[in-house]
């Protein structure tokens, strides 16, 4: 796909024509503006790029859709990046060539890079400036759990399941494969992912214990009705078909792909287990962005540019073209359609508005709020991949060195400059969103008393406050 800027002219600051020549620009250059030759030409205020060649990760989801979006659209050319954008296998494999600097940066589990900070897996000092969006999970289940579920489940007057449908009508199934001897068996996507704290969230609000984790043992099974395990996002429905796991929890396409194959149902949408919660975030090494800030700054420019685009509804269509080709998600647009412009299907035929399902830019999902990153900290904790109790101080410590809303700041007030964003979608925070009970069991979550959070669920670690 072309960008508009193939033909452009830039007279580029000295730093870059020396990181390009080899030499070594060891000064951080101040903003410069950059002339642009062509008509069609934005009005972006370029910086000293001291990287312009990038190599950035992403796995095959929907959600990495701003990745591909700034480069389809030129986003990040416009800004002086030269990017590539390469599918990786994992997200362990993700997270390692992030650290180890074989990847500029990543789409990334929320998760990753708070655990990296906080103790739980491999340690390395990375941060985010870009949160990549709100909701877009969802569970799904084999046909034989729905067929034993649906009984369970509410009816409307038109004899359709009423959603959003809780793990209580999950919970005679599971006694009933237990009686039958064999273990209920649940995939998610990593240990650290949303979508592992997603579904033992709903499993633990309905009493069904999704198991613990210890130092000792990290398998995160102890106690568990429910056995949760591994398996990468593009695996989900083929081994949900095998059988070896009887449900899931999942990014899309992969919901709907089981749908598209009449292999399962989508039960739940994490908007319903947490409204417009946050999903998956930019990453990149703490090293990088000290050695790198003006690049750190335009990469976060082009990705909210991105967002921006996504979240105009007129733009999806062309949006799921692009996600559907190869070298991005490669799913066939009528599955990425069925999410990605405005509606979201359970039961085949059974299709449903759900125009937040994806959200990119709306209600500030761009903007890398302490709050999010400190509700994954509580549920480390609560599940014990913190093992030892933590003070409130340290859970507000420990994501500020993490979560990176001053990078952010710069990059929104640049486009605000420009005339790419309005000054009124900055918002005005000290990093903190509301306390919220938007939650599939009405708990009410305040990131700023989160030893309080944890002492609130009947399920899980206690902390003295």
């Amino acid at each position: 796909m072309k960008t508009l800027f193939k033909k452009s002219i830039y007279i580029l600051p000295v730093a870059m024509l020396l990181f390009a020549c080899g030499g070594k620009e060891t000064k951080k250059t101040p903003i410069v503006e950059t002339t642009i030759e062509e008509a069609t030409a934005s009005k972006t205020k370029m910086l000293a790029i001291e990287k312009p060649q990038l190599t950035f990760g992403f796995i095959k989801l929907t959600d990495m859709a701003p990745l591909a979006i700034a480069k389809e659209k030129g986003f990040f050319e416009e800004e002086g990046l030269f990017v590539s954008v390469e599918a990786q296998s994992n997200w362990k494999n993700v997270l390692d060539r992030v650290i180890d600097g074989q990847l500029d940066g990543s789409h990334m589990l929320a998760g990753q890079p708070i655990a990296a900070g906080a103790g739980f897996g491999r340690q390395a000092k990375l941060v985010t400036a870009f949160s990549m969006d709100l909701n877009g999970n969802a569970i799904t289940v084999s046909n034989d759990v729905w067929s034993k579920m649906k009984p369970n489940v509410p009816k409307d007057k038109d004899g359709k399941p009423v959603h959003p449908i809780t793990a209580n009508a999950l919970k005679p199934v599971i006694t009933q494969y237990k009686n039958s001897g064999k273990a209920f068996k649940m995939g998610m996507v990593f240990p650290v992912s949303t979508h592992n704290y997603e579904i033992r969230y709903w499993l633990a609000a309905a009493g069904i214990h999704p198991g613990m984790y210890t130092k000792e043992n990290v398998q995160g099974q102890i106690d568990a009705e429910v056995l949760l395990s591994v398996t990468p996002p593009p695996q989900m429905p083929a081994t949900l078909e095998a059988g070896t796991i009887f449900g899931y929890c999942v990014g899309e396409p992969w919901n709907q792909q089981a749908v598209f194959k009449g292999i399962g149902v989508p039960v739940v949408t994490n908007y319903d287990i947490w409204k417009n919660n946050p999903e998956k975030v930019f990453v990149m090494t703490q090293k990088f962005v000290d050695e790198n800030p003006n690049t750190a700054i335009a990469v976060t420019k082009a990705l909210i540019r991105a967002g921006k685009w996504l979240d105009q509804p007129e733009n999806r269509t062309e949006a799921v073209k692009i996600l559907s080709m190869s070298q991005y998600v490669g799913a066939p647009e009528a599955v990425l359609a069925n999410s990605m412009t405005g509606t979201f299907e359970f039961e085949k035929g059974d299709k449903r508005d759900m125009p937040d399902f994806n959200v990119f830019y709306k209600y500030n999902a761009t903007y890398p709020f302490y709050s999010d990153g400190i509700w994954f900290l509580t549920q480390m904790r609560r599940w014990g991949q913190i093992p030892d109790a933590k003070s409130a101080a340290w859970y507000a410590n420990t994501i500020k060195e993490i979560y990176r809303p001053d990078i952010w700041k710069k990059a929104a007030a640049l486009l605000v400059e420009e005339g790419n964003i309005p000054a009124k979608d900055i918002p005005t925070t000290d990093g903190y969103k509301p306390a919220t009970a938007d939650f599939i069991d009405g708990t009410k979550f305040d990131a700023k008393d989160p030893l309080g959070y944890i002492n609130s669920f009947s399920i899980g670690n206690k902390d003295k406050k």
